[in-house]
């Protein structure tokens, strides 16, 4: 892919940061040496003036999960149900990452993606933190590229109104129905209104340069990924509760900061974490704070 997308989707992901979410980023691929490509930066942090007490959200792209875990039952993790995520902490601050390849990543933006977890969040602003290689950085920049002309090809057909910012909401009110979300209702539509000019150039760029095809049966594919983003995300919810320690307490502090609900965690469900995560659901569900 290029074009004027291209550009601005390369621009944006050069944009200053956080000096600590920088030094974040790059222990973090410290971890991993021979097997880190790039450190993504992304989500709410991003417009946040102070990251202290905040959970940065990172992702990391290896060049393979071999690579990244070398003989362990992580790698099949990986790839049976992308990405893992784990904690990460330094110099004060707390962040979780999410490991994904390249070939994943540049697959999960597009639109032969199963789910909308990957090309939902990277529509959005991000920074490239770090990266290996200037090969490293055009994968990256490639494979975020695709992600708003996913978002606007899967919106475009189910929605009367043809301007960019509609196509925007649209796209992120359809993203939040396909996974379990702790925001308050409204958030898909705040995203856009933060920052309306950035979303209003990035869909003229996108649209300049032509959408990929539209699905053929646009209300059947948005079904399909609504089922199977609910079901990746119970299933990473239990993956999680073996690949992150602490992990009930995050999904607890989650939901609380997103749904203004008053979650404890009781000793039982620390001490069983996959049970306790899943004896939150249906609670969860019912009073509304996931959807």
């Amino acid at each position: 892919m290029s074009g004027k997308l291209q550009s601005l989707v390369a621009a944006e992901l050069a944009l200053p940061a956080d000096p600590r979410a920088g030094a974040m980023a790059t222990a973090l691929a410290e971890r991993y040496p021979g097997a880190a490509r790039a450190v993504l930066f992304y989500g709410s942090c991003l417009r946040e003036a102070s990251l202290d007490g905040l959970m940065l959200d990172f992702y990391l792209i290896v060049s393979d999960y071999p690579a990244a875990y070398g003989k362990s039952w992580m790698v099949a993790a990986n790839r049976a149900i992308p990405p893992n995520v784990f904690p990460f902490a330094h110099e004060g601050l707390v962040a979780k990452y999410a490991v994904l390849s390249q070939g994943d990543f540049a697959r999960l933006c597009g639109m032969g993606a199963d789910n909308v977890s990957v090309w939902a969040r990277f529509a959005q602003p991000s920074r490239l933190l770090w990266t290996a290689d200037e090969a490293a950085r055009d994968a990256a920049v490639e494979a975020v590229s695709r992600a708003a002309p996913t978002l606007l090809a899967h919106s475009r057909p189910m929605t009367s109104a043809q301007g960019g910012l509609d196509l925007w909401r649209t796209g992120f009110a359809l993203t939040y129905n396909a996974e379990l979300r702790a925001e308050r209702q409204g958030r898909s539509v705040s995203i856009v209104d933060a920052d309306p000019e950035r979303y209003a150039a990035f869909a003229d760029a996108a649209l300049a340069d032509g959408l990929p095809p539209s699905p053929a049966n646009p209300a059947a594919r948005w079904r399909a990924l609504q089922r199977r983003g609910k079901w990746l995300s119970v299933a990473r919810l239990a993956k999680a509760s073996f690949t992150y320690a602490g992990g009930i307490d995050y999904l607890a502090w989650k939901i609380n900061r997103h749904a203004g609900t008053a979650i404890v965690i009781r000793p039982w469900q620390r001490r069983w974490p996959l049970l306790g995560a899943i004896t939150l659901l249906p609670r969860l569900l019912k009073s509304g704070s996931i959807r």
